[in-house]
């Protein structure tokens, strides 16, 4: 009598490579949200300085901001982004209520908002 040899058959070699193939492709996509996030993060946290900076800048000029729309550049780490201002009055004449964006393009980054006083 012959006897038989043992090992895997081939149905068992494919279903382990299947198995492996899905592992695989799960870590790929964990690997590939972990790096989107990171991006992510560090484009909100160039925009926001773009932001501060604007918003500071504003109130160095020391004058209550005019009421309107503005638009400015701004570079940080070899990005460039683009922002807008958005002054618009409140009840109380000695305060504005100020809008900064910051855009990668046309999809706004970050939305800053803040009350400015008048200076005396």
């Amino acid at each position: 009598m012959k006897s038989r040899e043992r090992g895997f058959t081939l149905i068992e070699v494919l279903v382990a490579l299947g198995i492996v193939a899905i592992a695989l492709v799960a870590g790929l996509q964990a690997t590939m949200a972990l790096t989107n996030n990171a991006q992510r993060q560090s484009d909100v946290l160039l925009a926001q300085v773009c932001a501060e900076n604007e918003l500071v800048r504003l109130r160095l000029v020391r004058q209550l901001p005019a009421i309107g729309e503005a638009g400015f550049p701004c570079q940080q780490a070899g990005r460039a982004f683009t922002g807008s201002l958005s002054v618009s009055p409140t009840p109380n004449p000695n305060f504005r209520r100020v809008v900064a964006r910051v855009l990668d393009g046309e999809f706004t980054v970050m939305r800053v908002v803040t009350i400015m006083g008048g200076f005396q």
